[in-house]
Order: C-alpha cells, then structure tokens, then sequence
C-alpha cells in the first residue's frame, strides 16, 4: 500500500517532467522560427538574378570581403531580431547567466564588432583603389571610411561637383576644398563596370556600419538584463567587453580587482618607437567613459575604485539579486562622490593671529641656589674689561700650549680689581661669643701671646707683644691701605 510520501514524491517528479517537457518544447519552436526565417531569406537570395550576377564576378568586392554575408554572420543578425522582438525582463533570466541562450548571442554578438571594423577598412581600401581613377585626390581630403564612402556613392560620376549636395554628411569647409579640388583633378570618368564595383562596396561599407550599429545597440540593452548592476557601474558596452573577455559573468566573478583593471589590455610592440608615451596595464575599464572623464593624474586611482565596485556588481548579478540595478546605481553614486572628493581643491591655509604678548612679570624660581649660581657666574669687571679692545692698537695675547687668548683691556687697566661681592643674605650668622680677655686701652691681646722671644742674635729677650701688633699693622695700611696693590716695588 501506497504511503501519503509516495504520492507526494510520484506528483513532484510529475511536475517537474511537465516544466521540463514544456521548456523544451519553446525552446524547439524559438529555433524551428529561425530556421524557418533563415531558410526563406536565404531561398529570396538566391533566386535574385542581379544578386547571382554579382557573384559570378571575379572583381566583387563580395570575392574580397566575405563577412557581411556570410551564414554565421547573417544569423546572428537574425537572432538578435527574434530576441529584439521577445523583449525579455530580468526576471526571465533563470539558472546561470552562462547558460541561457540570449547570453550567448550576447558574447558572440560582442566579438563581432572587431571583425565588423576589419572589414570596414578592408572595403574602404577597395573604393580608395577603383575610385582613384576618377578622383585620386579624394581619400586625402576624407578621412573616414564611412564618409568617404558616402561621398564617393553621391559623387559617382559627375564631373561638376557644384551640382552635388554634400552637406548632410561632411563641413562646409571641406565641401569647398572638395570642389575647388574636383575643378581641377586630372582624374577620367569611371565606366559602367568599375562604377557598379565602387557602388557596390560603397553600399557594403554602409551595410557593415549598419550592422555594427545594430550589434552594439542590443548588446548595450540586453546587458540591462544579464547584469543589470555591472551596466549601472561602468556602463553596458564595458560591460560587454569585461565578461567577453573574462568568458562570461561567472568567470567575470572569479577574478580579483587588481586583474580586472588590465582586462583587455593589449600590449603593443612598436619596434623602433618609444614607449614612453604608452598606457601599460590599461585595459577597457581605462578607455571607459567614466574614466576619461577625470583629469589624467587621477585616472590610475578612478581605475582601481571602478574595478573593485565592477566585481562586486558582477557577484551581485551573477546571484539573480537586486535584478533591477538599484545596487549598482547605489554603487556608481559612491564612485562619482569620490570622485568629486578627489578633484576637489585642498583646503586654504588659515592664517591664524599671533597670541597676545604675556607682558607681566615671569615666574622665576628665587631662594639660595639659584643666588649662589649667579654669584659664581656673575660678570666682573676683570672679565668686562677682557671682552673690550682699544680701537687702533694691537691686543695683547697669552699663550698656553697650542691656543692663544686675548686679555681685551684687561691688561692695561690700572685700579683695584673688584672681587666678586658676596650676598650678605648667604652669609650664615654666627652668635656671637662672650670674649673675657683683658681689653687694655682698646686692644685685646690674647692669653697665648708670651713676653718672650727667642732670636738669633740673643737666644732669649723680652719684647712687647702691643708693640708688635701695632708694627704690623702700620706695614698692612701701607700696602692694603685702598684695597689694591697701591706700591709696587721694582
């Protein structure tokens, strides 16, 4: 007997058989309508006898240049119109980005705009080598391909170039040189057979312009759809290129920062030129239009804030998450903030006042260290007089080993000398002591002084002590009376 689980399981695998059959069954009617659109364009093709002609001529420029009509390239052409035409949502994208259809016409589409421009060029050297003969002055005066082509499909072969309009598609200064060149060319008319070729690869060049215009108009709106978020940040054609060359959205998202500022880049080998002029490690996010838009010192810093941000919108997207773009939008306005933040001017210097001079009396510390300090390093007038020199005689000089000093006016001055003065405030005050010596008549004669001497003319005699006291005292007023060397005997 069944269980109520058995019978879950047996209608979910019912399910999930029915989503499956009918996914497969649109996806077989999508390619059975290409096929269909294909065959009947391609039948219409071949049933058109101008069109076989123009193949069975061996100077075609269709023998040149085959990409435009080739199978691969017109079915491509024809999906990107059916996928115009479904017009899908973000939401629609289910399951990897990789494996959906439309991302893979995506990717293809993307790498066919190089070859497109190729070919452009190809054809462009085509008309320049038929229509030489009529106008070889031409190809010097346009430069680009396309309006070359436009003007050598309106010219043909009139010889009064007054006669034609050129003015929707080239200046009016090089309408007039074109004229004033054409009035004088040695140039011939080009016979129906060579018109018909330079005609025909005229209207090649146009197509090939049409057909990338077309390329690059759907890949820019259907990345919308595939990576929403990748587009807002760095645009929907460098979007385009990033996962084209990364090899799709989950690659794209493997990939550190640091290497997606140099994806795309092709290094150049210009043997015999400098390379100093030359962007290394410039890639598609450095040619991108965010980028170029910034001044040329910041654009190494725009690259690496615009590649961080890309991964981080490439993982997003590669999740299904905010499939409307809101986080990229969020993302881009963070690069554009800081990119204001970059190009703006640094801040002015504020000229800031001087304070207010502190005009009153300075702390200084006082007390006995610091009035003995300056005692011993007080100036006297032995070393005043030393620093000054008499003007016009020579200074006197004392030698001591190697160096010689100047005595200044130290040595001719005459006077006593002050000695340094010492603060009576330093001074320790002694109590004085009771003295009981005998005072006689003014003088004190110590009780250790002795009547007695002994001399070398007579071995013992009397003297008086007073006396000698008084001696001696006489001889010091001569000498020190002034305080200073007042005698000086030869």
């Amino acid at each position: 007997m069944a269980t109520l689980a058995d019978e879950l399981a047996a209608d979910l695998d019912f399910s999930e058989d029915e989503n499956i059959s009918e996914f497969d069954e649109e996806e077989e009617y999508s390619n059975k309508k290409l096929s269909e659109v294909s065959v009947k364009e391609e039948d219409s093709e071949m049933d058109d006898p101008q069109h076989q002609k123009i193949e069975d001529n061996p100077n075609s420029i269709r023998k040149v240049s085959r990409f435009l009509y080739s199978k691969h390239t017109q079915e491509v052409l024809k999906k990107i119109d059916y996928y115009i035409a479904q017009n899908r949502s973000a939401s629609d994208v289910v399951g990897p980005a990789e494996e959906d259809d439309e991302y893979k016409l995506i990717v293809e589409s993307n790498s066919m705009t190089a070859d497109i421009d190729n070919e452009i060029q190809t054809v462009h050297k085509f008309i320049r080598d038929h229509y030489a003969a009529k106008f070889p002055e031409l190809e010097s005066l346009v430069y680009n391909p396309l309006d070359y082509a436009r003007t050598v499909k309106a010219i043909g072969n009139e010889l009064d170039l007054t006669k034609v309009d050129l003015r929707a598609f080239l200046p009016s200064a090089t309408i007039m040189v074109i004229t004033v060149t054409g009035s004088t060319t040695s140039g011939r008319s080009l016979s129906e057979e060579e018109w018909k070729l330079t005609e025909e690869a005229c209207d090649m060049v146009l197509d090939l312009d049409a057909a990338r215009k077309k390329i690059m108009s759907y890949v820019e709106s259907r990345m919308t759809v595939i990576a929403p978020n990748l587009s807002n940040v760095v645009g929907t054609s460098t979007a385009a290129k990033l996962l084209t060359a990364a090899g799709g959205l989950a690659a794209f998202c493997k990939i550190p920062s640091c290497n997606v500022q140099v994806l795309g880049n092709h290094r150049k080998t210009n043997t015999g030129f400098s390379s100093a002029n030359m962007d290394r490690h410039a890639g598609y996010i450095f040619y991108s239009d965010l980028v170029n838009s910034v001044p040329q010192d910041l654009r190494r810093k725009v690259v690496k804030i615009v590649a961080a941000k890309a991964v981080l919108a490439a993982r997003i997207d590669a999740n299904h998450q905010a499939p409307h773009g809101e986080q990229g939008r969020r993302m881009r306005e963070e690069v554009d903030s800081k990119i204001e933040k970059l190009q703006e001017a640094p801040p002015s210097k504020v000229v800031k006042a001087l304070p207010v001079p502190d005009e009153g009396p300075k702390k200084r510390r006082g007390g006995k260290r610091v009035r003995r300090q300056k005692e011993a390093y007080a100036m006297t007038e032995l070393r005043a007089a030393r620093n000054r020199m008499t003007f016009g005689e020579a200074e006197e000089e004392v030698g001591y080993g190697d160096e010689t000093e100047g005595l200044g006016m130290a040595a001719k001055q005459i006077g006593k000398i002050r000695a340094s003065v010492a603060d009576q405030r330093n001074k320790v005050k002694v109590p004085k002591l009771k003295s009981f010596s005998n005072r006689i008549s003014g003088t004190s004669t110590s009780g250790l002084a002795s009547s007695l001497a002994f001399t070398p003319a007579q071995s013992m005699e009397l003297i008086d002590p007073t006396a000698i006291l008084e001696k001696q005292k006489r001889n010091d007023e001569k000498y020190f009376g002034d305080g200073a060397f007042s005698i000086i005997r030869k």
